[in-house]
């Protein structure tokens, strides 16, 4: 469930001493006496906060949000995994991320480990951030088979990575006059942030007490992550389908170097679905992961010979594991499912995150051949891991007859 941030909540959980640090740092509230304020009562410091200017208040609205955003398990993590990048270059600092992770570790929660990351070590705060917003995105596009080249990092393959994404979006949308690139490394895989000027748009805001429309030019995400073990590349961008390969291509000239991007062999996918036909399929998973539950609750079958054909089975498999299968028995002797390929699979996953709090619910939707809902945060990569291991996501493609998505 998504959390809300308010102002006045953000004031209520953080403590008056890292509060009086960050307002004494920005020239502020010189004269309000913190340690007299009673934890988590903040009226003083939110009177005296609703009397400063909207701009004052806007610039430092966003960074609250931020570091609420942070302020829970997922974040620390990416707060860690920037840490470990960043120390790990220098073999004295190894001892000082042991330090840093039990400091921060020895902390009562994570809305202070984020806002003493943020005061007091900003040189991790900007990766940490991105990987949590990376970590928090569904429907990423995998392409395997490119090479195990190390990717460029140069500000010469940046830029030019850059501008044929800039080029490419503007001769066929019309937008992306402006593209920047920035690259970051985390643990073995190689993230690159590309933030490409969309149209123009206008905002109906509120300045300084006028209401106007404002015109600004936002920026659209691409997101690479790269793995040179594997040599595969996952790509998140909300847009045409058509863009997917492309930008693929462009990552493939700019940052591994190659002539151009490697074939994707159509006889070969990601993800082997047709075993899920089977009413006894056995998900695979330790019991160490906190998975306690994996069942399917949707299939969609799409036919070898008439293309474009399709049929959607979906049950609620909360008390009933076998809820689909049912259904399908019930169509078995109308149809001979060896003319169709799943093509389209929903799980629902039950996973244990905390020992106290309930499992967490997760719909994980696979389409082939090579799409998946699935996050990168911890529980993501959790379930990943169990499609692996359960033969869905093959570390070594496997042949197909060849399906119809």
């Amino acid at each position: 469930m998504a959390r809300h941030y308010s102002t006045r909540d953000f004031f209520r959980q953080m403590p008056n001493i890292l509060l009086a640090r960050y307002f004494q740092g920005k020239g502020l509230f010189g004269d309000l006496d913190f340690a007299a304020m009673k934890e988590g009562k903040p009226e003083e410091l939110f009177k005296a906060w609703l009397e400063l200017a909207d701009s004052q208040r806007r610039e430092m609205d966003v960074e609250f949000q931020e570091i609420f955003e942070m302020s829970c398990e997922k974040g620390f993590r990416a707060i860690i995994d920037e840490a470990g990048w960043q120390l790990q270059e220098d073999q004295e600092d190894q001892e000082g991320l042991t330090s840093f992770i039990a400091k921060l570790s020895a902390l009562p929660n994570h809305y202070e480990r984020a806002i003493i990351t943020y005061l007091d070590h900003k040189d991790f705060w900007r990766g940490a951030t991105l990987f949590y917003h990376a970590d928090t995105l569904p429907y990423w596009r995998k392409r395997k088979n490119l090479s195990n080249r190390p990717a460029a990092v140069d500000e010469d393959s940046l830029q030019q990575l850059a501008g044929l994404i800039r080029n490419y979006f503007h001769h066929t949308e019309g937008r992306g006059k402006n593209c920047i690139v920035e690259p970051f490394r985390r643990g073995e895989f190689d993230y690159f942030f590309a933030y490409p000027e969309d149209y123009s748009q206008q905002s109906i805001e509120w300045v300084n007490g006028e209401f106007d429309r404002r015109p600004h030019n936002p920026a659209f995400e691409v997101i690479y992550v790269y793995s040179q073990k594997d040599g595969s590349l996952d790509l998140n961008f909300r847009g045409s389908y058509k863009a997917i390969e492309p930008l693929q291509g462009m990552f493939a000239q700019a940052i591994l170097k190659l002539d151009e991007l490697p074939p994707d062999p159509k006889d070969e996918r990601i993800y082997d679905l047709n075993p899920l036909l089977q009413k006894g399929f056995n998900f695979i998973y330790d019991a160490s992961s906190g998975i306690e539950r994996v069942t399917v609750k949707k299939l969609r079958l799409s036919s070898r010979v008439i293309k474009g054909d399709r049929i959607t089975l979906e049950a609620d498999s909360s008390d009933n594991a076998d809820a689909v299968y049912d259904l399908l028995d019930e169509i078995n002797s109308a149809l001979d499912l060896k003319m169709y390929n799943v093509t389209q699979v929903d799980l629902a996953a039950s996973v244990v995150t905390a020992a106290d709090k309930p499992p967490k619910k997760v719909t994980i939707r696979i389409t082939y051949p090579n799409s998946c809902s699935l996050k990168y945060d911890e529980v993501g990569l959790k379930l990943r891991a169990m499609l692996e291991a359960s033969g869905i996501e093959p570390k070594e493609l496997a042949e197909d007859a060849g399906a119809e998505a």
